[in-house]
């Protein structure tokens, strides 16, 4: 955890805070914090700044603070990952957050199976319990959006086109002549991932039909988690 996120909720005063969950089990256990420690606190979707701890015991810590700083500035890409097993999708969407993507878009495929709509990782609390994991590792506030998309065409037909509006459709599925993904993000994403299986024919001539353009990370075949964080860190800024 190395951004300590809180909500309105949380507030004990005008500019302090009292937590008494999991990110108080950190403080202690992981960051061995005390009295007087300094951590780095923000704000869901708002300002990040310097907090002190002022009271901390087995029960709750109190921390005072002081907002001063913007979050980083948010990777513009929109993320559409067809729904992946359980386990993975919980990866996914830790690595969204972390990598400051702007809104995910998890979409049903032929080869997705049906039970994975079953999840409970679905539930919109747990999901955003997994974007927090995310943004505390990013040292990031503001949650990616997250949509649920359980039809495939009515999807790439009905709303697709406004989500490319403005943007760049990338679709990763090496197909002949595909060009390589970019490496910046001079122009706003889209950027489409497949299942486990891949996209069937079907599938890859609707989204290329909607303006979807083929990219390819080279001839090797990564799982949808790796091609996720593979893709998003080629367009991480380096300054």
């Amino acid at each position: 955890m190395n951004l300590l996120l809180f909500t309105d909720g949380d507030r004990s005063g005008p500019a302090e805070i009292t937590v008494s969950d999991q990110r108080l089990q950190h403080l202690r256990q992981v960051h061995r914090a005390a009295v007087g420690d300094s951590v780095r606190v923000g704000e869901i979707d708002g300002l990040m700044g310097e907090g002190r701890i002022v009271s901390l015991d087995s029960q709750r810590a109190t921390i005072t603070f002081q907002l001063d700083s913007p979050p980083p500035a948010k990777l513009p890409v929109t993320l559409l990952v067809a729904l992946p097993r359980p386990k993975m999708l919980r990866r996914i969407l830790r690595s969204a957050a972390e990598f400051g993507v702007e809104q995910l878009v998890l979409f049903n495929s032929y080869r997705v199976e049906k039970s994975f709509w079953q999840t409970p990782v679905l539930a919109e609390d747990t999901m955003r319990d997994y974007l927090l994991q995310g943004l505390e590792q990013a040292r990031d506030t503001i949650v990616p959006a997250v949509t649920l998309e359980r039809r495939f065409k009515p999807f790439v037909e009905d709303r697709l086109p406004a989500l490319l509006a403005e943007r760049r459709g990338l679709l990763a599925h090496p197909l002949p002549g595909a060009s390589a993904a970019p490496t910046d993000t001079d122009t706003p994403l889209l950027l489409a991932i497949g299942p486990e299986g891949g996209f069937i024919p079907y599938e890859v001539d609707m989204l290329q039909a909607a303006g979807l353009e083929t990219v390819s990370l080279g001839p090797r075949i990564l799982r949808v988690e790796n091609a996720v964080t593979a893709l998003l860190g080629r367009l991480l800024p380096v300054d």
